[in-house]
């Protein structure tokens, strides 16, 4: 598993303060958090084997060792070489019934049979890749987060199961994890072209898009934490994702669906294979569906079913998602499909075979989303706030004590706060709520109102020793937004996040404090340039989604004043827009142009994406006579400079610094 090396972290003048080396090392589990561990074991039916049953039946072959190579040849895009830690019983710093889990996903890898002619390749990725055989061709079902691994995906199938080509490629939603693979199964001229059925929901484009571009930077930086790609594999660092094994970290692609599926009932026959789709957009992913194939009588519930908890909102940041029609859905699928399955698979984890054994999986899938959903509700209307929800609502034993319902990957806790926020928004009602200073600002009048960092950094000693590393956590944070090179707090909030993440039985959760702890000895890993674009990204985004993530990136303060105009020709599609800054917004008007623009571009729409996302050069497609420019070619590089530069790794338990152009920490008014 790929990671990042740390730097030094940096104070409030930006002078190294490197924590020693017995503050930076990784420290055993406490006794309060081995009663902790210790107590699940009495909870939960460890007993019960069906999981370990399903996650092998079916097994043909694998990788051995299983580590992929990045296409660049410089390190693995996945790699779950390391992970024999995981063999016997959980230690003292991992949650057993996370342990559990992790030896679900990572010990079982490989190509599966789900029935004859339905396969998986599993933990390849955090994803599995189905593959359905045709009668001439593969149909792909979600070809994972990279090239590299879905590439090595199918090289494994054809091997054993008989090379065939592909014929199909359905992405089942919207998430990177399942579609940014895609050119590692077909090329990109043969979904153009439509040779290679490329099959996606409605929406899918400007869904997939929007999350992971528009909001790509910010949301990759918090995702390095949620994946725990920063960490180690080992019993006190990464053990798991949840969701699967690990993420691939490779090569990312996108192409443009060329059938989409806008209705439930649609059906598609595909190399003589019948599908029947269900759509089920705003519940997993804001587009998605699930599918029946009759021949086979199995149902695949894509994300929407997982073996456990999943995210009504995910830590790495996405817009909050509905549980109640997550529930609708499962319950639609009972209705739609319950009567005919013989076997349910999904995107993530093993199948059920079986009837019955099923539907009691998808009916208590089902209810869970459900019961988080209504139990929020009825405590806020008796007025409390979602905090205090969070802290009350537990699930009753018929739902909780079902492995496939745990929260390895979401949390009641943090699906509480999501249910509360998507009916009633941030705001708790309680005007002390509703302008709060930022956090520097806030830490600052914090520190001086308890006596100083040193007087908190004491107090917080005696917490962390009664076992209260919640509030140790909290309480630090002050000192760390006001004096993050104070190394006694920084050390003390890194081993308090360290005991937090032992005790998490959610994956996300534990990455998180892991590596927040990590951040606080080693530093934030080293800094690179923003969101970096694929060619293959660049091929498949159509251009108003660029227009979008221009827009986004342009700087308010910077272009305070700015005016431009850019007519774009663009060659390849006989279309032309009009390019405007101003009053400090990015418009591109279609179909327009002006009369006197600054510069006018001729160039193929293809050449436009690549020198907007920093590709290549508007001077290197002069010189090859792929960019041609009549008016003031400077105005290009004024342009330029009204666009951020995002830092891909910017700090997140420590402050940030104020964005170029605008205030200053504490300025904001209302």
């Amino acid at each position: 598993m790929a990671t990042e090396k740390p730097q030094s972290p940096q104070g409030a003048t930006g002078e190294s303060t490197p924590l020693s080396a017995a503050q930076q090392a990784n420290k055993p589990a406490s006794p309060h958090t081995r009663d902790s561990n210790r107590a699940v074991l009495d909870t939960l039916p460890f007993g019960d084997r069906r999981s370990f049953d399903n996650a092998a039946r079916g097994f043909i072959a694998t990788l051995d060792p299983l580590t992929i190579m990045h296409s660049n040849g410089r390190r693995p895009a996945y790699d779950l070489s390391g992970f024999g830690f995981l063999e016997g019983p959980s230690p003292d710093t991992v949650n057993p019934s996370l342990w559990r889990q992790a030896q679900l996903n990572a010990q079982h890898h490989g190509l599966f049979e789900v029935v004859e002619g339905v396969y998986q390749v599993r933990s390849f990725d955090i994803a599995n890749m189905t593959l359905i055989r045709g009668d001439m061709g593969w149909i792909v079902v979600d070809p994972l987060t990279s090239s590299e691994a879905s590439r090595a995906a199918l090289d494994l199938a054809n091997s054993h199961l008989g090379e065939r080509p592909v014929v199909a490629v359905i992405h089942t939603h919207s998430h990177v994890d399942h579609f940014a693979g895609v050119l590692g199964v077909i090329t990109a001229e043969e979904a153009e072209s439509g040779a290679v059925a490329v099959i996606a929901p409605e929406h899918f484009v400007n869904e997939s898009l929007s999350e992971n571009v528009l909001a790509g930077n910010v949301m990759n930086r918090r995702a390095t934490y949620m994946y725990g790609n920063l960490l180690r594999p080992g019993p006190d660092a990464f053990v798991s994702t949840g969701l699967g094994a690990a993420l691939s970290m490779g090569t990312t692609g996108f192409v443009m669906p060329n059938d989409t599926i806008r209705q439930t009932g649609e059906t598609r026959t595909i190399d003589g294979i019948e599908i029947e789709f269900q759509m089920t957009p705003g519940t997993e992913a804001p587009a998605e569906f699930v599918f029946f194939l009759p021949q086979f009588g199995a149902l695949c519930m894509s994300e929407i079913t997982s073996h456990h908890l999943h995210n009504v909102y995910t830590p790495r940041g996405a817009q909050v998602r509905d549980a109640l029609a997550w529930s609708a859905q499962i319950n639609e699928s009972i209705e739609r499909y319950g009567q005919r399955l013989d076997v349910q698979f999904a995107s993530h984890h093993w199948p059920i075979w079986g009837r019955e054994e099923a539907l009691e999986y998808l009916k208590k899938q089902r209810d869970l989303y459900k019961y988080i959903h209504d139990q929020t509700l009825r405590l806020a209307n008796h007025g409390y706030t979602k905090e205090e929800i969070a802290e009350q609502v537990q699930l009753p034993d018929t739902l909780g004590k079902a492995f496939a319902n745990r929260g390895y990957y979401g949390t009641v806790h943090h699906n509480v706060r999501a249910v509360y926020v998507k009916y009633l928004g941030y705001f708790d009602g309680n005007p002390a709520s509703l302008y709060p200073l930022p956090p520097t600002e806030a830490g600052r009048r914090y520190l001086a109102y308890m006596g100083g960092a040193d007087a908190i950094v004491e107090k917080a000693r005696q917490s962390f020793d009664d076992g209260d590393y919640r509030w140790v956590v909290e309480v630090l944070n002050h000192v760390m937004m006001t004096e993050p090179d104070h190394r006694s707090a920084r050390a003390l909030q890194a081993d308090a996040l360290e005991q937090l993440g032992y005790q998490s039985e959610s994956a996300p959760w534990r990455n998180f404090f892991l590596c927040g702890a990590l951040e606080l000895r080693h530093g934030a890993p080293g800094s690179e340039s923003g969101y970096q674009a694929s060619e293959g990204i660049a091929r498949g985004m159509p251009l108003d989604n660029l227009f979008q993530t221009m827009a986004v990136r342009l700087n308010g303060p910077k272009a305070d004043g700015a005016r431009l105009q850019l007519n774009l020709n663009f060659t390849d599609l006989d279309a032309r827009y009009l390019l405007s800054v101003e009053n400090s917004v990015l418009h591109a008007f279609a179909d327009k142009s002006a009369d006197a623009p600054d510069a006018t571009l001729r160039l193929s729409s293809l050449n436009f994406k690549r020198m907007m996302m920093g590709l290549v050069a508007a001077v290197d497609l002069i010189s090859a006579g792929n960019l041609e420019v009549d008016g003031d070619l400077a105005r290009l590089a004024d342009l330029r400079e009204l666009f951020d530069q995002f830092d891909r790794r910017f700090p997140i338990v420590s402050p940030r610094p104020a964005p170029a152009g605008g205030p200053e920490p504490g300025e904001a008014v209302p």
